[in-house]
């Protein structure tokens, strides 16, 4: 199914597109990013400056980070990325610090709206939010809904960009090049020079790994 509008024009108006990146990796936070957009303003962006917007694992990092910037600069458009951080992986798992980043990621978007979360008519890819109740729940969302796809370009960009941040604190990992996935150059580096304090100690490759 090709990316479109149809899901956003079953619920009215103005929609606000939510999606995650860093579920997987071994370090770092868990980031979201929500975005939002006038349903005529989204119409034209899907035929024009929006045009490439996809699920972000289908682009290149290059093109996602092109589109990311498109995505920030839109008038009109109003988004957020917020995360949720190692230590609150750790302690509520990551399926809750997920919902976690997701729900601040929207409560920003609602303050720059002027609107509650519970006015919105929220979408997210995926399974039912705990945060978000009253979200609208689409599987493989980022792929069918132009304001989740352009959600995950914004939570993948903010979460390759911190693996960067990562990089320079703690080089020898290859954070740049694996963005913290349980690669074996990644997995190598854990036995060569045991968790950065930034390690998620919750997942078992890390935690074996724990002195």
């Amino acid at each position: 199914m090709a990316i479109s509008i149809d899901i956003e024009l079953s619920l009215g108006d103005t929609v606000v597109g939510i999606d995650e990146a860093g579920r997987g990796p071994l370090v770092g936070g868990v980031f979201a990013g929500a975005v939002s957009a006038p349903l005529s303003l989204a119409a034209e962006l899907l035929s024009g400056a929006w045009s490439a917007v996809n699920d972000s694992k289908k682009l290149s990092e290059k093109r996602r980070f092109v589109l990311a910037d498109a995505i920030k600069s839109t008038p009109g458009c109003t988004w957020a990325v917020a995360s949720a951080s190692p230590e609150e992986i750790d302690r509520l798992n990551i399926l809750r610090a997920t919902h976690l980043a997701m729900r601040r990621a929207v409560d920003a978007v609602a303050v720059s709206l002027g609107s509650n979360v519970d006015s919105l008519n929220c979408i997210v890819d995926g399974l039912p939010v705990a945060t978000l109740p009253c979200a609208t729940s689409v599987v493989k969302g980022d792929a069918k809904s132009l304001l989740i796809a352009a959600a995950s370009i914004l939570a993948k960009t903010a979460r390759d960009s911190d693996c960067l941040r990562l990089e320079r604190l703690y080089p020898g990992y290859g954070f740049a090049k694996h963005k913290g996935y349980p690669t074996k150059e990644h997995i190598a580096a854990l036995e060569r020079l045991g968790p950065c304090p930034e390690h998620r100690r919750s997942f078992g490759p890390v935690r074996m790994h724990l002195i």
